[in-house]
């Protein structure tokens, strides 16, 4: 018997546009970027299934994906803009590496764009600028669909993008993509569970590794993506 996960109910309109904002048809930009993967995969420290496992994992755990879940679920119950301004600008200061800090925040901004086509009081609140987990965060919050079923689309789709990363760099083939996807289910669900009642308190990573590599691919020669 696998673990059953009980994610709170989400209305039919509402779990549509969940779908539709973290598909990868949505126009973010999300396939130009790798969190710093592609420099690690150079490096021969991600070379096989078991090794971007072991790393996507210690991302949600401990890494980038961690605080980007914290501040999608703080900003989700935001109330008012400055609460959602003074987000942003911590998850900009956050970031680990400028290209990072550009990652996240043109993911937020073209989140923003693309999600006016739904009018609601967190696009007017943010404006134009915000870094992505933010402005997804307070997209989701403001429609109403449910925190812990929109935190783990996020974070589903945050690993979707990075196994697909692996799969162009050559380092994993589509069914061992989708593999990994099925194995890595668990951890995002508890990721998910755990940010959902997360406070600043909670935010901070210990991935010295991912940070660093991240920096270095700012000089990385030969490249596919833009982080």
């Amino acid at each position: 018997m696998g673990i059953i996960t009980t994610i709170e109910p989400t209305d039919p309109a509402a779990l549509v546009r969940l779908m539709t904002w973290l598909s990868p048809a949505f126009p973010v930009g999300a396939f130009a970027y790798s969190g710093g993967l592609e420099k690690v995969i150079e490096d021969g420290r991600v070379l096989d299934g078991s090794t971007l496992n072991d790393w996507l994992a210690s991302l949600l755990s401990h890494g980038f994906l961690k605080t980007d879940a914290i501040l999608f679920s703080l900003s989700y119950r935001a109330g008012d803009s400055g609460t959602l301004i003074e987000l942003s600008n911590l998850a900009a200061a956050l970031a680990g590496s400028a290209e990072r800090q550009k990652e996240t925040m043109a993911l937020g901004g073209a989140f923003l764009t693309a999600a006016s086509a739904w009018p609601c009081q967190a696009v007017d609140w943010l404006g134009a600028r915000a870094a992505y987990p933010v402005a997804a965060g307070a997209v989701a919050g403001s429609h109403n669909v449910g925190l812990e079923a929109a935190l783990s689309a996020y974070l589903h789709a945050a690993i979707s993008q990075l196994v697909s990363v692996a799969i162009r760099c050559g380092v994993i083939g589509q069914s061992q993509g989708v593999g990994l996807l099925a194995s890595l289910e668990k951890p995002i669900l508890e990721a998910a569970s755990t940010a959902c009642g997360a406070t600043l308190d909670d935010l901070g990573s210990a991935t010295i590794r991912a940070d660093i590599a991240s920096m270095r691919h700012e000089t990385q020669v030969t490249r596919l993506f833009r982080s």
